[in-house]
């Protein structure tokens, strides 16, 4: 056992005081910080007029403290000393990168974190502190109620999921499959990243209907219309597309568990014999202690949704027994993200 008289409280300090840098750092992706020094290094004194900000130490303080976060560069010191992203936030908090993050962030600091302030109230009623609390009605009726709502939210999960399909595409034995069927596709992403590695495969995106335009907007953008099918429906009340391999990004954590088995199930039913349903989300260490994220990821689900939770790859198991399935393996993809495959 430590010796607590060697302890400092910093560690702690840090987590409890952590909002500070996620409110600096969403607010210079709020105001196109790292776009526009990306176009052009500038002083502290150019930066105050471009973005308008009167408090002058305090926009000083706000510039070299995301210096010390390693966001940005400065180059020399003074008023003359030059501002610009580091090599990091260039990749993925410009907007002019195809690797841009930052709309996910975004969504975080104008959704998100004004919903966290109820995690109290969401861990002891059981129930969703976000727009499903104030409008009455389902998360989802809200959001896709609402069209610049609804492609703020599909380029936020198309950023956040990039990364980890990207990786996911090239670990995945793609080239062992004729027909793939992405589940709630968003912009298409994963369909557009496998069509471009494997030309063989068929690839069909689905969607709800109103998300399906989207997708097929952004497939047509990538020239890849032909490619690439699209079609609108529910995985929830519809079959979907068959196929010898379906895969969902970020989905199944969305669902109460009833829903969730119902999803397996359809996916199950739609599969081809021999073919594999795949899921990537942030799962949970069977041993429920090592994926911070995967469990703050679930947190979120609370607030956002309720009954909805991230869950272990040992869970996923049990539902996919129950469906039907025979094997299963787990394959990391990137940091937290992890797919975990169920062959029929």
């Amino acid at each position: 056992m430590s010796n607590s008289a060697s302890f400092t409280p910093d560690r702690i300090l840090g987590l409890g005081f952590g909002f500070f840098a996620a409110k600096a750092v969403i607010t210079a992706i709020d105001f196109d910080l790292f776009s526009l020094l990306a176009r052009k290094p500038l002083t502290a004194t150019a930066l105050r007029a471009v973005l308008q900000l009167r408090a002058e130490r305090g926009s000083l303080d706000f510039f070299d403290g995301l210096v010390s976060l390693r966001l940005l560069e400065r180059n020399g010191d003074g008023p003359e000393a030059l501002y610009r992203p580091s090599a990091e936030a260039d990749r993925y908090l410009n907007k002019a990168s195809e690797h841009y993050i930052g709309g996910a962030l975004i969504m975080a600091g104008n959704r998100l974190y004004g919903f966290w302030d109820h995690l109290g109230e969401a861990l002891r009623s059981g129930e969703a502190q976000s727009e499903a609390k104030q409008n009455k009605r389902p998360l989802f009726d809200e959001i896709f109620s609402n069209p610049a709502k609804l492609r703020e939210f599909a380029a936020a999960m198309s950023g956040l999921s990039r990364h980890n399909f990207t990786a996911f595409s090239a670990k995945f034995p793609f080239q062992n499959y004729r027909r793939h069927v992405d589940c709630g596709c968003s912009t298409g992403l994963l369909s557009k990243l496998v069509a471009e590695r494997y030309p063989h495969l068929q690839c069909v995106a689905f969607d709800l209907p109103q998300v399906a335009e989207i997708a097929r907007e952004q497939i047509a953008s990538w020239g890849l219309a032909g490619r690439i099918e699209v079609a609108g429906g529910s995985f929830l009340s519809d079959p979907l597309p068959k196929g010898d391999l379906i895969t969902m990004g970020q989905i199944l954590h969305d669902w109460n568990l009833q829903d969730k088995k119902r999803i397996v199930k359809a996916a199950y039913d739609a599969l081809e014999p021999g073919g594999a349903f795949v899921v990537m989300e942030n799962l949970i260490d069977d041993p429920r202690r090592d994926n911070t994220f995967g469990f703050m990821m679930s947190l979120n689900m609370l607030v956002e949704f309720g009954e909805a939770f991230d869950y272990t790859f040992a869970e996923f198991q049990t539902w996919g027994r129950e469906a039907g399935f025979k094997r299963f393996e787990l394959i990391p993809v990137h940091g937290p993200c992890s797919a975990a495959v169920a062959h029929k």
